[in-house]
């Protein structure tokens, strides 16, 4: 089998996108509902693993209310018309094949753009209808979606992106696949203004559109068993793991962010909308700083260094789970570092704190893995852009260093880290609540606002390294520990923290 390709809609014409509208026998007026309206049945009919849902249903499914918004003219052609007889290839049957789409599904191309309110919050909605020539992106399409992102920055809208679609149409060959760049660039010039991007994979999302709308979001919810991938089904190789294309195993490689049933989608998008906000212009110098925790272990101090090393490695001290817990009203996580990589041992997202957004990446008390500092690094960006102060809480024994870690290149994650909390707009506030490893731990410490808990340490090497590297013997770790002063009131004294926080 041939590579390549994968960008363009296998199912555009004879394939699953006409066979399934054939088999839908939905008429269209039924198939088009009524804007705001439909949204009870739309989500009785989602109940079915990646049921595919017309593009109406699916905005239903998810909307308050909606209403389409203002179709373009596109380049100089009336909507349904076309530059050239059969498209810009003149493809024998372009034209009867559009007729047919446009007769079975009731619209006349594979995106509906609309206004809708999401759990109350103005938003420009993009849905594809997958039975118009398998959702696939055309020159009509990408006038449609270049229109809708434009909208939204002119409005300060975030986009939602209900996605269903097998990439681009190969009828119109690379004026369809220069789409993608029409796609891309409106994404980021959205991006670049602080407007939020959610996208949500239906069944499938591939080839360009998943590689566009898909993978550029800045939050990817996805339905349960969705084909999710950039190769189709009928162009991957022979000998492919399924698996790796599904849903499923795309937040497992650390692609998406979360799979999502039907039934609980609306809640998520109406969760994620209120947490990043009303987008807006936003001066750094005035968003209010993220308040450090209180601590959530005992008041007192260490007596020595070791004494601090062992309380911090205690089984039972509070880790980052308690302190997100005591901290948010109610928050939702991001996944994965969009490279291939997950690591459980971190925890990153939004939460709502006394009715603001405040952006979390916590450690949980293992060594981090490159895949946690890229996640990390890309919550610090997100925030960043929307305006959005951070809160990280420092927990680590220090960076993985086995050689998985290495070929997953360990130091360009961590300087990656250090980059993105250093040239941060929003504020980052700090906290170390147990081990602070070396530079594993310092690349998550903001410079000047980290603070401690009584039961952490901070050290430029553990005890127990320093004094088989320095001294040669392990007998002398003790006395290693308290040369080292890594107690909270030792890291007071040298200026490395600001404060010691004690419990409410």
């Amino acid at each position: 089998m041939r590579s390549g390709g994968s960008g363009g809609a296998e199912d555009s014409e004879a394939g699953s996108g006409e066979a399934d509208g054939r088999r839908d026998g939905e008429g269209a007026a039924a198939r088009r509902g009524t804007p705001g309206g439909g949204a009870n049945a739309a989500v009785g009919a989602a109940t079915l693993p990646c049921a595919r849902l017309t593009a109406r249903q699916a905005i239903a499914a998810v909307a308050d209310t909606y209403s389409e918004a203002a179709v373009p003219d596109g380049r100089g052609t009336a909507p349904g018309a076309s530059s050239a007889p059969d498209g810009p290839l003149g493809w024998r049957g372009y034209d009867d094949a559009r007729a047919r789409a446009r007769e079975r599904t009731g619209e006349d191309e594979s995106v509906v753009t609309a206004l809708a309110t999401i759990g109350g919050r103005e938003t420009v909605v993009l849905s594809f209808e997958f039975r118009y020539l398998g959702g696939s992106l055309g020159e009509r399409t990408g006038d449609r979606l270049e229109a809708a992102y434009t909208h939204a920055r002119e409005h300060g809208l975030p986009v939602v992106s209900l996605i269903a679609t097998g990439g681009s149409r190969m009828q119109e060959g690379m004026r369809a696949l220069t789409q993608l760049q029409r796609v891309a660039q409106q994404s980021a010039l959205n991006r670049a203004a602080g407007l939020p991007q959610l996208a949500v994979l239906r069944d499938p999302t591939t080839g360009g559109g998943w590689a566009t709308l898909g993978a550029a979001a800045d939050v990817i919810l996805a339905l349960p068993g969705a084909q999710v991938g950039f190769a189709g089904s009928r162009v991957r190789p022979p000998d492919a793991d399924p698996a790796a294309y599904t849903a499923e195993g795309q937040l497992a490689a650390g692609h998406i962010d979360a799979v999502v049933p039907p039934d609980r989608l609306r809640a998520a998008l109406q969760r994620w909308l209120q947490l990043l906000g009303t987008p807006r212009e936003f001066d750094a110098t005035t968003v209010e700083p993220a308040p450090p925790p209180a601590a959530l272990g005992p008041p007192e101090l260490p007596e020595s260094g070791w004494g601090a090393v062992v309380r911090a490695r205690a089984s039972g001290r509070p880790r980052a789970e308690a302190y997100l817990g005591a901290y948010f009203d109610d928050r939702e996580e991001i996944s994965g570092d969009r490279c291939g990589g997950v690591d459980p041992g971190i925890r990153c997202g939004f939460g709502r704190r006394q009715g603001r957004t405040i952006a979390f990446a916590a450690q949980c008390g293992t060594a981090t893995r490159p895949a946690g500092f890229r996640t990390a690094a890309r919550l610090v960006r997100l925030a960043d852009r929307l305006g959005i102060p951070v809160l990280t809480l420092v927990d680590t024994p220090g960076a993985a260093n086995d050689a998985a870690a290495e070929r997953a290149g360990a130091g360009a994650a961590i300087a990656d880290t250090f980059a993105a909390l250093a040239t941060a707009r929003v504020p980052v506030t700090s906290m170390l609540i147990g081990e602070g490893g070396s530079g594993g731990a310092l690349a998550l410490a903001a410079p000047d606002r980290l603070w401690a808990t009584p039961d952490s340490y901070f050290s430029v090497i553990a005890p127990e390294l320093a004094a088989a590297i320095l001294k040669r013997d392990e007998t002398q770790v003790h006395e290693t520990a308290d040369q080292l002063r890594i107690r909270p009131q030792d890291l007071l004294d040298l200026g490395v923290i600001r404060g010691i926080v004690p419990p409410a």
